[in-house]
């Protein structure tokens, strides 16, 4: 009786380390988190370009040496833009101007997606970090910004310029490339002296005091102005039997004046006749206006000033007193 019993608690030992699974394999599984970054769209400057506002075509093309425009006046920016969540994500790219570098300034001007692919590489210097980034029409678009300047009423002061992408997230990159405009600055001139000439005896030259003209443009616009002048001929007012010397007019070619400007002069000038600047001629080289590029020469910064000291070569004979007639002086913003 002993005997079968110990076989019994052999054989349920036996039973008791044998395994639970009885398969020949087995798996498990696991799901993993993956968050994708929200990138941040990418903005580059690829060209820029300003444009004059044509109204006196004579100088259109003309370069723009400082940071002003005015009112009609217009500034193009090819961007590239890129979205490494993909290109159809970015919403809106607009140009921005405002007090403030960067973004949040007022939106003034949408830009267009254009059909064309850029070599970033090449022409819009596109870097993250120190990666130079290549075309991938999956996740690039060129568009083309262009903000036109508005009337003095909604656009006048120094504003900063730039362009933003935003995408469907609320995320904004902007072009680093901000530029700072004045726009729509006041133009004057400035005439300080009097042109007087007085007891001319007939057949003698006169020189007049010496007049100063400047620029008196808004402070720190940057307006550079190329130099006019013209004139007409001169009359006397009153009944006295003016001739000077077969008629009772004085001409205008009776005049000339010597012109300095920094370490620049010219003498012997003459005065183009007309009461317009389109009639008028350069101050330093006498080019007629719109007939040849400007001058440096001839360029007045704000608060700047051309000394002027005019002749008279008086006829002879000669008799009355000439007081009615003007010469001219212009100033075009370039």
């Amino acid at each position: 009786m002993r005997k079968i019993f110990s076989l019994l608690t052999l054989a349920i030992l036996v039973l008791g380390v044998m395994p639970a699974v009885l398969a020949v394999n087995v798996g498990s599984s696991v799901t993993p988190e993956i968050n994708t970054e929200d990138f941040v769209p990418r903005v580059w400057m690829c060209n820029r370009s300003v444009a004059d506002d044509l109204v006196e075509p004579q100088l259109y093309g003309a370069p723009r040496f400082n940071n002003y425009a005015f009112e009609g006046e217009s500034i193009t920016w090819t961007v590239l833009v890129m979205d490494k969540n993909g290109k159809e994500k970015i919403s809106d790219v607009f140009a921005t101007i405002g007090d403030v570098q960067g973004e949040g300034n007022d939106i003034e001007a949408n830009c267009v997606r254009v059909s064309r692919s850029i070599d970033p590489y090449k022409n819009c210097e596109a870097t993250i970090g120190e990666e130079n980034v290549k075309w991938n029409a999956a996740l690039m678009a060129v568009y083309e910004c262009t903000l036109t300047v508005e009337t003095s009423e909604s656009m006048y002061g120094e504003y900063w310029a730039t362009v933003e992408a935003v995408d469907n997230d609320g995320l904004t990159g902007t072009m680093a490339n901000n530029e700072y405009w004045y726009l729509n600055p006041t133009i004057a001139l400035s005439i300080d002296g009097d042109l007087t000439f007085d007891n001319v005896r007939p057949g003698s030259r006169a020189i007049s005091s010496t007049l100063l003209v400047g620029n008196d443009a808004d402070d720190s616009s940057g307006v550079l102005l190329d130099m006019y002048i013209s004139g007409t001929d001169f009359y006397d007012s009153t009944s006295s039997g003016a001739m000077c010397p077969d008629t009772n007019k004085l001409a205008l070619s009776a005049f000339s004046y010597d012109v300095v400007n920094g370490e620049f002069m010219s003498d012997d000038m003459s005065i183009l006749p007309g009461n317009t600047i389109a009639q008028a001629g350069r101050m330093m080289d006498h080019a007629i206006f719109g007939t040849t590029t400007p001058d440096f020469r001839n360029f007045l910064a704000p608060g700047a000033e051309m000394a002027i000291t005019f002749q008279l070569d008086l006829p002879e004979p000669c008799n009355g007193d000439f007081d009615t007639g003007s010469i001219f002086f212009w100033g075009e913003a370039i």
